[in-house]
Parts: C-alpha cells; structure tokens; sequence
C-alpha cells in the first residue's frame, strides 16, 4: 500500500504510488506505523527538497523525524504553498529570494521566516484550515500558476492551460481572458512573474 504522502496542487496529500520530481515536508505529521494524524502542517517552513542530496538516504517516514511528501513537479509544490530549500536547493532558493525582492519591491532580500509567514497568511484558509483559494484575471497570470477549472487543477502556460493529473499534463487548451479561481498563492503568483521558473514535468512541454 502507498503511504499517504503524496501532495496535489489543491494542497492536498494522498496515497497513491506515484512519487514525482521533488520531495519536502512541513513537519512530523506521522505516527510510528507511518500513517497521518490530523494534523496536515507543523511548520509554517514548507518546503521543496531534491529526492538526493550529498548520498544521504533516510527510511521514509522514520518515527519522530520529518514527514517526507512528495511532489509531482515544482509547480505543484508551488501551488500547494511551498517554496525552495534554503540547504538543498540553494541556488532556487536565492532565485526565489530575489524574484520576491522585485516583486514586493524590497530593498533587502528577506529572510525565509518573513516569507514563510506571508505564504502561511496566504495558503490557509483560518476558518475551514484548507487551501485558501483567489480569484484572478486569467490574462494577468504567469506561467507556473495552478488556476481551478471545473474542479481539476489547470497549470497556466504560454500556450494554453494543461490539465493536471498524476499521470501527467494534457495538451494544451486555449486562454480566455475570464476571471479564474488561483490555487497558487498571491506571493508566489507575484514571485512567477517577477522572473521565476518552476521545474516542471516533461509532459509540460509535450
């Protein structure tokens, strides 16, 4: 059986045998038979870790250490709330740092706590503690976005929208210029269009 780890663009996080292209946590959300209590988030640091790092190996969902989850691209990640390793992913996370400086117009690069506290503010819903969802104009959208369509996560492109599943995105669609319902969070929104660019599957560019 999967282990119930895996996380979609809603934010989601589900046990399917897929695993993806990034791994990350939020946190000890497990118990000692590897199974998920209701907690869906300890930390407001969520992050996007590379699946290997210096030949480090760890049993996955040791008891008392971090819940591994995984991701099926960057972009996905993104949209569930999270943002780049500082350790791992140092190079994308000092990307992140300075597409975040230009989009909020900063004169410093901020710190990960600052921008862990603006993503968590964004990303939660208070009242339900589910994803926290906005409503956007489809043509001021960058590419990297997850939007809703008809209850599926879409992922905004140059050429279209692309359909998202575990299986990988569809061809793509034709833009209209409507208003849309966001899963990515406003931040991160802001950072895709200050310049940065997700690592996203193969079928993104199929």
């Amino acid at each position: 059986m999967p282990l119930q780890n895996r996380v979609t663009p809603f934010g989601e996080i589900v046990a399917i045998p897929e695993r993806g292209l990034f791994t990350g946590n939020r946190g000890v959300l497990h118990d000692e038979h590897k199974q998920l209590g209701r907690r869906r988030w300890v930390l407001k640091a969520w992050l996007i870790c590379l699946l290997e790092f210096k030949g480090r190996h760890r049993e996955v969902m040791t008891p008392r250490r971090w819940t591994e989850l995984f991701f099926f691209d960057e972009a996905v990640a993104i949209a569930a709330g999270h943002r780049p390793c500082y350790q791992c992913r140092y190079a994308d996370f000092r990307r992140w740092q300075a597409a975040w400086s230009e989009a909020k117009g900063l004169s410093m690069p901020p710190r990960a706590p600052e921008m862990d506290v603006c993503l968590h503010a964004e990303r939660i819903d208070p009242k339900t503690r589910l994803q926290q969802r906005w409503t956007a104009a489809l043509d001021d959208l960058p590419p990297g976005t997850f939007i809703e369509v008809d209850g599926v996560p879409h992922l905004v492109q140059a050429d279209g929208l692309r359909r998202w599943s575990w299986r990988g995105y569809d061809a793509p669609i034709t833009r209209s210029a409507s208003d849309v319902t966001v899963l990515t969070p406003p931040s991160s929104v802001a950072v895709l269009r200050a310049g940065y660019k997700p690592v996203l599957h193969a079928s993104a560019s199929l």
